[in-house]
């Protein structure tokens, strides 16, 4: 993956900002200089930025995970669908539907729908249909292959979001946030970093500077798809298998914890106490009380350990 310098991206016009009266104080840290009005964006920062971002973008396609791509502002929106496509990635460059995360599963219907529909054309039911029904069920086709056609193929929520404008694209901001997606943004002087989790500071206006970020990000997702598909080649895919360890450990995690409470605790008589055998007694402690069997005896309460006490004296004198 070849790294962007500094030049490349002065020459992009990355660094224009918006004007002084329309900043976000919270970009101060990403601002060089102020130009006749204009801020002007740190680009040491936006390679720093753009690396991490890179960087992570790697790992999510290395793992076999999607990342969603919306951009719905006009100079962006041939951009995205042209380099997103070739690393066949989801996209968003129509109206954002409010509720295609956070209502992933009434997207899922939306988008079924369109391919029961493209069924009915193939298996013959599309004859049987009236005129008016056919305009009909083509409209309806055309409408959502227009909203969920470059989703079609996104089957679960993505792991990662890419925005271009998060003042623009505000509602799917806010929707990844609440569902704790990981939020990629270019990031102008008009808005707020504090809610990406990876901010690029560039110009979102400029159809050079959106082209040379979004080459940046595509090439990483490359790199990671190109990286798994050797080493599946291989035949030891280790990040499919320390995924499968982690969902492994997540779903019996909840199940090995057994909460422990005073209602736990079994009469014990007098013969299992007496069967118990020294190497069955483990050290107790007066936190915790468990369940007391013929084959151990485990941590017990002083209240517990008295009534053993009391009943080894009886047994003796009897």
């Amino acid at each position: 993956m070849a790294k962007i310098g500094f030049q490349e991206l002065l020459d992009a016009g990355v660094h224009f900002g918006h004007q002084k009266r329309k900043w976000n104080p919270a970009m101060a840290p990403y601002i060089f200089d102020e130009k006749k009005g204009i801020h002007i964006i740190d680009l040491n920062k936006t390679i720093a930025h753009l690396d991490q971002a890179c960087a992570a973008m790697t790992q999510i396609a290395k793992s076999g995970k999607k990342v969603l791509f919306v951009a719905t502002k006009k100079q962006a929106k041939e951009i995205v669908s042209e380099r997103v496509k070739a690393v066949n990635m989801p996209f968003v460059t129509e109206r954002w539907s409010g509720g295609m995360l956070t209502n992933f599963q009434t997207t899922r219907k939306s988008i079924r729908k369109m391919a029961s529909i493209d069924k009915m054309k193939t298996d013959g039911t599309w004859d049987t249909l009236s005129k008016r029904e056919r305009l009909f069920k083509t409209r309806q086709r055309e409408k959502l292959e227009k909203n969920f056609g470059s989703i079609a193929d996104m089957t679960r929520q993505p792991a990662a979001i890419f925005l271009v404008d998060i003042l623009k694209e505000n509602i799917a901001m806010h929707e990844a946030k609440r569902l704790n997606i990981p939020i990629f943004a270019m990031i102008d002087t008009n808005s707020n970093p504090k809610f990406v989790d990876f901010p690029i500071p560039a110009n979102d206006d400029a159809t050079k500077s959106i082209s040379i970020i979004l080459d940046a990000i595509c090439d990483a997702i490359r790199v990671g798809l190109e990286d798994r598909k050797n080493t599946k080649e291989k035949g030891t895919d280790k990040t499919d298998v320390a995924e499968t360890i982690e969902e492994v450990a997540v779903v019996a995690a909840p199940k090995a914890v057994v909460e422990v409470t005073p209602e736990a605790v079994v009469e014990a008589t007098p013969e299992a106490i007496i069967e118990a055998t020294p190497e069955a007694i483990i050290e107790a402690t007066p936190e915790v009380v468990v369940e007391v069997t013929p084959e151990a005896i485990v941590e017990a309460t002083p209240e517990v350990t008295e009534v053993i006490e009391e009943t080894k004296e009886e047994t003796k004198e009897d």
